[in-house]
């Protein structure tokens, strides 16, 4: 005769009795969840790890130091069957039998009324996988499966948008400095539930290609002396798509914070009234000086490290960089934005006492297929740049941490 497979059901058990018999390993892990659902918790057991004896000591269980006694789960609408006897398990379970009471057994799963599920949470969902059959069964199995649910969900390779509770609005989501693998796990979440994407050229762009076919996807890219969307534009793209109802996302290359005009977008929605989520990310000032081997701080070496715009020339009235006290900095200086200029920046920072022995190095399309790095030092940075094409996006580290890699070399 065939087996008939569990039936899944989700228990409620806030305020309601459960017992747990055994402090081991089995209880340790099971009873946060137990705790987080609210149950009103009764642990029965002679002894308890450090970690079960901490949750009764701050009062999430009841610890009653004995062994197991009939009549333990009487009043119980759950129970968690996990001592090291044997004979306790068996006459626990046949009193649950009695009473009604649906039970876990640890020891012995088909003498059991009930399994325990492998779970994993997300957003709000909570993922449950059982195995269906006995002869097969395979916890670790059923474990990956879950984790793989999980991850898929957290990370959005497994796309599961929102219907009845979707809200309309925009995130600002950092894509970090290039690497698709680099943006934050609910970034790309909120990618995979978008009905339409801002993208900046500077963003994972490998990413926009796994949108689903409906997703609109509009190129705000700012490309240096070339074609561009005013930040006016984009301000107003994102507002008329939100008040369409729409999920938007805004994916900025970076973190949406650093030189990334983000809050000059997030007050524009505060004041149209439309909702803004920020979600930062991983800035190229320190991942991509990272991914070339450069450290921006090292022991005995720099204790400190600035990071500035070199969109703007130091000797440019618009510019709001005080360049004469970076000179005198021990620690790094990392420079975005300022591949052309930087022939202007070295010299002044000779100028006002940085030595022209400076190890610099250059980090083009970093964390990309594409990256290079180029070393120089302050006074040969102009003429390299010229002579080895080095073209934006590209991170200037001033410092001499540039030298501290296996790669270090001027």
């Amino acid at each position: 005769m065939a087996e008939h497979p569990a039936y899944p059901v989700g228990l409620r058990l806030t305020g309601r009795r459960v017992v747990v018999l055994g402090g081991g390993q089995v209880a340790q892990r099971r009873l946060p969840a137990l705790i987080a659902a609210g149950a009103d918790i009764l642990l029965v057991s002679p002894e308890a790890t450090a970690s079960v004896e901490a949750m009764a000591d701050t009062g999430e269980i009841t610890w009653e130091r004995r062994a197991y006694a009939e009549g333990d789960l009487a009043d119980a609408w759950y129970a968690l069957i996990a001592t090291s006897d044997p004979e306790a398990n068996a006459a626990a379970s046949a009193e649950a039998e009695r009473h009604r009471v649906w039970c876990v057994r640890s020891d012995d799963a088909d003498a059991a009324t009930a399994w325990t599920p492998a779970t994993g949470h997300s957003e709000g969902v909570t993922v449950a996988v059982l195995t269906t059959n006995a002869r097969g069964r395979d916890p670790r199995h059923t474990a990956a499966i879950r984790d793989a649910v999980v991850e898929g969900l957290r990370d959005g390779t497994l796309v599961a948008p929102h219907h009845r509770s979707r809200t309309a609005g925009v995130a600002l989501v950092g894509g970090g400095p290039g690497d698709p693998d680099l943006i934050t796990v609910r970034g790309r979440r909120l990618l995979a539930e978008a009905d339409v994407v801002i993208a900046d050229r500077l963003g994972p762009r490998d990413l926009l290609a796994e949108l689903p076919p409906h997703v609109e996807v509009i190129d705000a890219a700012k490309i240096p002396y070339g074609r561009f969307m005013a930040q006016e534009a984009i301000n107003n793209a994102l507002i008329e798509h939100a008040k369409q109802g729409k999920s938007v996302v805004r994916l900025k290359g970076g973190d949406p914070f650093v030189f990334g005009r983000g809050m000059e977008e997030a007050q524009a929605l505060a004041e149209a009234g439309i909702p803004c989520t920020v979600v930062p990310g991983i800035s190229s000032s320190i991942s991509v000086p990272g991914a070339a081997g450069i450290p921006v701080t090292h022991r005995g070496v720099a204790h400190e490290f600035t990071v500035v715009s070199g969109h703007v020339a130091p000797d440019d009235e618009r510019s709001l960089v005080d360049w004469p006290s970076l000179a005198k900095l021990t620690g790094t200086l990392v420079i975005l934005m300022g591949v052309d200029k930087i022939g202007r920046i070295a010299e002044t920072l000779v100028a006002h006492g940085k030595s022209p022995d400076t190890p610099v190095a250059l980090v083009q399309e970093g964390t990309t297929a594409a990256q290079r790095r180029v070393d120089a030092t302050l006074a040969t940075v102009a003429d390299t740049v010229v002579a080895q094409e080095v073209k934006p996006p590209a991170v200037i580290v001033v410092g001499e941490v540039v030298t501290v890699g296996p790669d270090g070399a001027v």
